[in-house]
């Protein structure tokens, strides 16, 4: 199927956008899946906040030049699937990780992130890379704990004290 120009300038103008603001990008091979099977990706992909889309090579290397994205470029070759997570590093990373397991004609191709391209082997780590809550659940519970500290510490003072008199109380009435 050819593309107008006009049409190809609105696939690059929107995936440059998408590419612009995203944490993170996975492009993977997606020949000899079935459509039901990227449909199925794709549903699956906007629950989770991943951005997939199928885009021509010349197409897709164009839409991600002047972003972090810009070292995907060379590896753009084949029918390739692109995916960017818009709302935690992790989120693309996980969702090619769990659908390339359950479908074994879907190899992944590259992983970028922070302006770097990784082989699809890095998939695994950034796939485990916490969520916004996770992570903030994680710091919070970080800077929660010398304060915890500091209130333990200055309540043992007071309670050995009680656990001393209750000792004393408990020998004086077993001496009586």
């Amino acid at each position: 199927m050819t593309l107008r120009l006009e049409d190809k300038v609105t696939i690059v103008r929107e995936v440059a956008e998408v590419a612009s603001g995203a944490y993170s990008a996975i492009a993977a091979d997606y020949s000899g899946l079935t459509v039901a099977k990227m449909d199925e990706l794709r549903a699956t992909a906007r629950k989770a906040g991943v951005y997939v889309r199928v885009v021509r090579n010349t197409l897709a290397r164009r839409a991600v030049e002047g972003t972090a994205f810009a070292c995907m470029q060379d590896v753009l070759v084949g029918p390739m699937i692109l995916g960017f997570s818009q709302e935690d590093p992790g989120a693309a990373a996980r969702l090619f990780r769990d659908f390339a397991k359950q479908n074994d004609k879907m190899t992944i191709k590259v992983v970028a992130i922070g302006g770097q391209a990784y082989d699809a082997s890095k998939l695994e780590s950034v796939a485990k890379l916490p969520t916004r809550d996770e992570a903030i659940s994680q710091l919070m519970s970080v800077m929660k704990a010398p304060v915890a500290k500091f209130v333990r510490t200055l309540a043992e003072p007071t309670a050995k004290f009680v656990r001393t008199v209750a000792a004393v109380k408990d020998q004086k009435e077993a001496q009586a």
